[in-house]
């Protein structure tokens, strides 16, 4: 069938790409330089075999303004238009990332900035493995034009090259690429250390050589007759690599005695070891020094024979024994593996399934080697991986595996989390449970100005797949706990205003009632109230004190209050002893609920006996402090026989994980201690339940012994005496 014209995909050309570059980009100086820079990287892709896409990409990235992204994707095709845009991406990051001051190099050691370098490039880099074809080639012209005008780049481009290019070159296997970005970078870092090594180097490179040619020729001698196809060829040493190996073994250039090299490439696995074989039997090999590297390859696919030889008292030669394939897997690394045919959509599209896994592990292998490297450590392990999505500036945002938009929204700040009302992921529309994956844009339909509804009760459902961080799990659990507690108050405080109203006493302070109670203020009396921890009744008597009139002068008080005998049975049976008078009306108070033998105290009301309080009780010291001659002398009975004894009242908070059967386990506890329950509630806040309670008790120690067998209760964190 034949396709539309519409749908035609434009023809890719390098040529179409360079003409159109020129004709833009050619009139001023800065446009010059941007075509020199464009001509560079053309030149490393293709030494690199990189296909015409990438080769096209290279002359169009570096200028937006005179190549807008739309109209390289209306002429080039989809696949040049993606390879600048994310190229323009990489660009635009780091150019955000500098504006922030974030500067992931030798300037700024600081873990944060190290990690989100590491993020950014991941994200960049994983769309398309000629990205990274392209940036490399692109910092590695930029050194190498340094180099010639003899112009350092700044400290923090070279840092960057040495920390995080070079080892993403290593990674992926292109030895070409990382020795000389390697080399070019030291060189700018610690020119006096480069050039003092390049000039050591260069004093002995004359026996260096002699010594190379008289072991090649004798070498191809002996390989002449089973294997004359193979090649063999001296092969320099890279000054970094030289380097390194000074300061890691602490030597001079002097005491290194492997600085020669001869590389041999044969045609088959079998030849490999056919040649180290003759080497062996031509030299003494240093055992400590052989490595096999094709039966047990690098991590980055590399495979090669490598062993030392002895030459003579001063010198050790190292050979390379490989295939043609190793050899070209060895030089290009990834570029050698995906070839890219005329017309095809790249890896993403075309690369296959088993190809994009084996890419993204790379990458991910080459972050956290890279992220041990800089002391950031690792941030994905295993099937595990974080996600990474930019926001509609380009910000990157770091998630946990199976994220959603809405965890997303909560990343970027909490009250878009709160308003999160619809996402666009890549500009399409999606469910706000839809998992995320790295390199995605998302954008969040937040709720109209106005709109006072915030997260959904569902979202917190394990069930639902809305949310997959504890940050926004604990995000939204706050703002429910926040509306609850706003609600409490609101409620609260009308329950209080009705009754003071109903009882006369509005000129009453609700802080000073809220003391009067023994709770710290009108808040937490608010919301005891609204919990119906306490009730009517507490508030009674607190409002009492003050709206009794003043006993008679000529009549003590507690005398006065004698007179009243009570029928109470319940207070009977308590049998409180009031010092100098006898029988008289009394009950406990609420606010403590005193239990012997606790200290206790008795406060004289009129009308309403004496209420009797624990003698740290706070509202008793209010009451204290307001009138002393209240106050009286009380104690407990003499203890009866067990069946006898009274039971006092004693309020209880649990605080404890939500589950099912809870309340029960509570209650079981209490029964096998026989402590009935007079009243409980409770009510939950988030995962977390809160359990009032009140039972009946013979004293404090079985006060101590209820507490510490429900602080046993699976789940149970606290509970306290109110």
């Amino acid at each position: 069938m034949a396709n539309h014209p519409s749908q035609t995909t434009p023809a890719v050309s390098e040529a179409r790409a360079r003409q159109l570059a020129l004709a833009r980009l050619g009139g001023d100086e800065a446009g010059r330089a941007v075509l020199e820079h464009a001509q560079g990287t053309a030149r490393v892709l293709s030494e690199l075999q990189a296909d015409e896409a990438a080769r096209a990409a290279a002359w169009l990235f570096g200028s937006p303004e005179s190549l807008p992204t739309e109209e390289v994707q209306a002429v080039f095709g989809s696949e040049v238009g993606r390879l600048v845009a994310s190229m323009r991406t990489l660009r635009r990051l780091q150019e955000l990332t500098r504006d922030r001051g974030e500067q992931p190099v030798r300037r700024a050691r600081e873990q944060a900035g190290r990690a989100e370098t590491l993020r950014r490039m991941l994200l960049a880099l994983s769309v398309d493995v000629r990205v990274v074809l392209l940036r490399l080639a692109s910092r590695l012209q930029t050194l190498r034009r340094a180099a010639a005008t003899r112009e350092p780049p700044a400290e923090r481009l070279s840092q960057e090259t040495l920390d995080l290019l070079a080892p993403l070159a290593n990674r992926l296997g292109i030895a070409q690429i990382k020795w000389e970005l390697e080399d070019l970078a030291f060189r700018f870092l610690e020119p006096e250390r480069y050039h003092e090594i390049a000039r050591d180097l260069k004093e002995t490179r004359k026996s260096r050589q002699a010594a190379i040619d008289a072991a090649v020729g004798r070498l191809r001698e002996a390989l002449a007759a089973e294997l004359p196809a193979a090649s063999i060829e001296g092969r320099p040493k890279h000054i970094y690599s030289i380097f390194k190996k000074m300061q890691a073994k602490a030597l001079t250039l002097a005491d290194l005695h492997d600085l020669l090299a001869v590389r041999v490439i044969v045609r088959t696995e079998a030849e490999c070891y056919a040649v180290l074989a003759r080497v062996h039997a031509l030299w003494t090999p240093v055992a400590s020094e052989f490595d096999d590297y094709i039966r047990r390859p690098k991590p980055n696919g590399y495979q090669s024979l490598h062993t030392v030889v002895v030459l003579d008292a001063e010198r050790r030669l190292e050979v390379q024994i490989r295939t043609r394939d190793m050899h070209e897997a060895a030089e290009y690394g990834v570029a050698s593996h995906w070839r890219y045919k005329e017309g095809a959509a790249g890896m993403v599209d075309a690369g296959g399934f088993d190809e994009r896994v084996a890419w993204v592990r790379q990458l991910l292998r080459w972050q956290r080697e890279v992220g041990q490297a800089l002391g950031v450590g690792s941030e994905a392990s295993g099937l595990d991986e974080p996600v990474y999505a930019l926001t509609p500036e380009a910000r990157i945002i770091a998630l946990p595996p199976g994220a959603t938009p809405i965890d997303f929204a909560y990343h970027v700040h909490t009250e878009l989390g709160h308003i999160c009302r619809g996402a666009r992921v890549d500009g399409q529309l999606v469910p706000l449970n839809t998992p995320l994956r790295s390199g995605q844009t998302v954008e969040i339909v937040s709720a109209r100005r106005g709109d006072a509804s915030g997260p959904s009760r569902d979202w917190l459902r394990p069930d639902s797949g809305y949310l997959a961080s504890n940050r926004a799990r604990q995000k939204v659990r706050q703002w429910f706990a926040q509306q609850d507690a706003e609600r409490d108050q609101t409620d609260g405080r009308a329950i209080l205003e009705r009754l003071l109203q109903r009882l006369g006493a509005t000129r009453f302070g609700h802080d000073t009632l809220a003391n009067r109670v023994g709770l710290a203020d009108a808040a937490a009396l608010y919301g005891a109230l609204a919990h119906a921890e306490i009730g009517p009744r507490a508030i009674e008597r607190a409002v009492q004190p003050e709206a009794d009139p003043e006993p008679d002068d000529d009549v003590p008080a507690a005398a006065a209050a004698g007179r009243r005998r009570t029928s109470d049975a319940g207070a009977a049976d308590r049998g409180i002893l009031v010092a100098g008078v006898d029988a008289l009306m009394h009950h406990l108070a609420r606010c403590c609920h005193p239990v012997p033998p606790e200290p206790i105290a008795g406060y004289v009301t009129t009308g309403h006996g004496v209420t009797i309080h624990r003698r740290e009780c706070s509202v008793l010291a209010n009451l204290r402090r307001r009138s002393p001659e209240r106050v009286v002398a009380v104690q407990w009975p003499a203890p009866a026989r067990e069946s006898e004894r009274a039971r006092f009242d004693a309020r209880l908070q649990v605080r404890a994980a939500y589950r099912p059967g809870l309340n029960g386990d509570l209650g079981e506890i209490l029964a096998r201690e026989q402590v009935p329950m007079v009243r409980a509630q409770s009510h939950r806040i988030g995962d977390e339940s809160v359990i009032t309670m009140v039972v009946a008790l013979r004293n404090a120690d079985s006060l101590r012994q209820v507490v510490r067998r429900l602080a046993q209760v699976p789940g149970v964190s606290s509970v306290v005496r109110r």
